[in-house]
């Protein structure tokens, strides 16, 4: 990406209005999945509309995502991060471990499952041992392992301080090939998507999306533009002295 377009992107994060009048908090360890269609004449991402009733980001559309829990650190899974996915997840962290990247991605698959009903992975003969509570439970019961070596890690971000929720959020993406079951019932009136959208980037754009999510649309664009290659720097948005910074993680 040049110089000049990495700087509109963090001017127009930095220029959001913002209220700052909650008591400040420490980001809470979170990822996102961007599931990308390519089987058409122009990419489609998978975009979810929340329910108006949320007190965070009601109404905007997002891609599928959540916080990170106990079990997903420990959920076996197919294959293994790629090597700079794994180093560039292990960057700018206290404490570094390559298991808390790992736990991250699949944070990533199970919140997807979560909010769309879409199970990321592939199909084993036996399954390993792991948790069989909550939504991993659907996996093991289908027989389905998430697939780690097909995860590309594309941005990573923290919400700014002294707003209602912080969130250190590393933005993965897969490609829809990778689904292995799709389920319905988990999008609707009452339920915490209440609409999914295939969109190309251009249309996505228009959706009402929050700042971040624009970012992460058009570093979207621009990696694979550059090749999509796990090899890439992984731009990090956070901010310092009330302006986004944007840091490259991994290979310059």
């Amino acid at each position: 990406m040049s110089d000049g377009h990495a700087e509109r992107l963090t001017e127009y994060v930095s220029s959001v209005a913002r209220e700052r009048r909650w008591p400040n908090q420490r980001p809470r360890d979170a990822a996102t999945l961007i599931v990308i269609d390519r089987g058409g004449a122009a990419p489609k991402v998978l975009m979810g509309k929340r329910h108006h009733g949320h007190k965070f980001m009601p109404g905007k559309f997002v891609f599928p995502g959540g916080r990170i829990e106990a079990d997903d650190r420990r959920m076996p899974a197919e294959g293994a991060l790629p090597p700079p996915v794994e180093a560039a997840l292990i960057a700018r962290t206290v404490r570094p471990s390559p298991s808390r990247g790992r736990a991250l991605a699949l944070t990533a698959i199970r919140e997807t499952y979560e909010e769309t009903g879409l199970m990321i992975g592939r199909r084993a003969e036996s399954m390993p041992a792991g948790p069989r509570a909550g939504s991993w439970a659907s996996f093991f019961e289908r027989g389905i392992l998430p697939d780690l070596g097909a995860v590309h890690f594309i941005g990573r971000a923290i919400t700014p301080p002294r707003r209602p929720k912080r969130f250190d959020t590393r933005f993965f993406a897969i490609d829809r090939e990778a689904i292995a079951l799709e389920e319905p019932g988990f999008v609707g009136p009452d339920k915490e998507l209440v609409e999914l959208l295939w969109v190309e980037v251009e249309e996505a754009m228009k959706l009402d999306l929050p700042p971040i999510t624009v970012v992460m649309l058009q570093e979207l664009e621009r990696r694979a533009e550059e090749g999509f290659g796990h090899e890439l720097p992984v731009p990090f948005y956070y901010e310092r002295q009330k302006r986004f910074v944007r840091e490259l993680l991994g290979p310059a």
